[in-house]
């Protein structure tokens, strides 16, 4: 799937853009970088299925396509990829079409430090495909200072567990052009009051264990059993195997489900953003959080466990007020501050000027504020 974009808007330069994983934050990012970007992008992208096997084949599929855009289009400035691709690989195939062309990685997520229940799930080839891959860039983009300092520490102690011929300096290697560069997000709808009745929570994440759906419904049954009232949207990403925690919370909760399952439209995603009181987050693993941002800038209070990528894209360390956005982790402590923001609610009073400070801070995410920094970053690195 190829996409021009740009119309007459002018172009400093002409960036291959490769997706071997396009869905998710992927395609959000692409999408909303692109679209307002001033240079003029080649989008080449295969759909979101089965992300081992892309890892195993984008490379090759993608120089044979790459191969055939070059009878039809002129020479690209810069390659843009994504962590899901063998850059490396991809390099080796398309020396003779593309030769030096500067490249940038970005990682949206590592195949190294992703959580697993066991550690004999982990397949350490995919992190190996990683590491090579940003060798093989000129630049590599992480989304949080968070995500990269976590992914070199973890390559670090990978490495010195390899029997001979460590390859340690590659650690170095990788920190010396690697860049923190957040993702952009759409600019939210202006909520307009709220609908009468009690809290409404949402919770909002992929349907998979990283996530710890059952510490969230472990904290809505410490609300239940002392007669807190509440309503409740999940939403979210799933897939074949759904954790059995959200068919029992189905039933357990029936009667407070505002909102269930993947949202089919960005509308409806919006909306339930827009509906919601509180944003509630119990990941065990997030690099960024564009979720959490989005909903707080349609006006939800964000309850967020003090971990992971958190503390740093909602400055905990930065402004004192933060600190109320945040819990220890612990379902009991989750339930206090929601019992909290119910009392709040049911008094009568507004939520939405919490969270005014918060706002103003977390629209240097918007593309509107981002895109100029992000295009004045690749063009550097391109030499423009």
């Amino acid at each position: 799937m190829t996409y021009p974009h740009g119309g007459m808007k002018r172009h400093d330069m002409r960036i291959l853009a490769l997706e071997p994983y396009y869905g998710g934050s992927h395609k959000a990012f692409l999408d909303g970088w692109s679209a307002s970007s001033r240079h003029d992008w080649t989008i080449l992208t295969l759909p979101p299925y089965k992300w081992k096997w892309r890892m195993r084949h984008a490379a090759v599929t993608f120089a044979q396509e790459v191969h055939e855009h070059l009878s039809e289009k002129p020479a690209w400035d810069l390659l843009f990829c994504s962590d899901m691709l063998n850059l490396a690989e991809f390099r080796g195939l398309t020396r003779r079409d593309l030769g030096d062309l500067p490249s940038v990685v970005y990682f949206h997520e590592n195949q190294l430090t992703y959580p697993v229940r066991v550690e004999s799930e982990r397949d350490y080839q995919f992190a190996m495909t990683n590491m090579t891959s940003a060798l093989a860039a000129d630049a590599v983009w992480f989304n949080s200072a968070f995500h990269r300092d976590s992914f070199l520490d973890g390559l670090d102690t990978f490495l010195k567990r390899m029997p001979d011929h460590q390859p340690t300096d590659a650690v170095d290697a990788i920190r010396e052009k690697a860049h923190v560069h957040p993702p952009g997000v759409t600019t939210m709808p202006v909520r307009c009051g709220r609908k009468s009745g009690p809290l409404q929570i949402l919770w909002a994440a992929r349907w998979e264990h990283d996530k710890a759906p059952q510490d969230f419904f472990d904290a809505l049954a410490i609300l239940a059993k002392q007669g807190v009232a509440f309503r409740i949207s999940v939403i979210g990403e799933q897939f074949r195997e759904v954790p059995e925690i959200f068919a029992r919370a189905r039933k357990d909760f029936g009667d407070c489900i505002d909102r269930w399952g993947y949202q089919e439209s960005r509308a409806q995603y919006e909306a339930a953003l827009s509906e919601a009181d509180v944003f509630v987050s119990t990941a065990q693993h997030e690099f960024f959080g564009l979720c959490a941002v989005e909903a707080a800038l349609a006006g939800a209070v964000p309850l967020l466990p003090k971990r992971l990528a958190y503390p740093e894209v909602f400055g905990l360390e930065e402004a004192d007020e933060a600190e109320q956005f945040f819990y220890d982790g612990c379902p009991e402590t989750l339930a206090a501050r929601l019992a909290e923001l119910a009392g709040i609610v049911a008094d009568g009073q507004s939520l939405i000027d919490r969270t005014e400070l918060l706002r103003n801070r977390l629209r240097q995410f918007e593309w509107t504020n981002l895109v100029s920094v992000l295009d004045e970053a690749i063009a550097c690195i391109a030499g423009f």
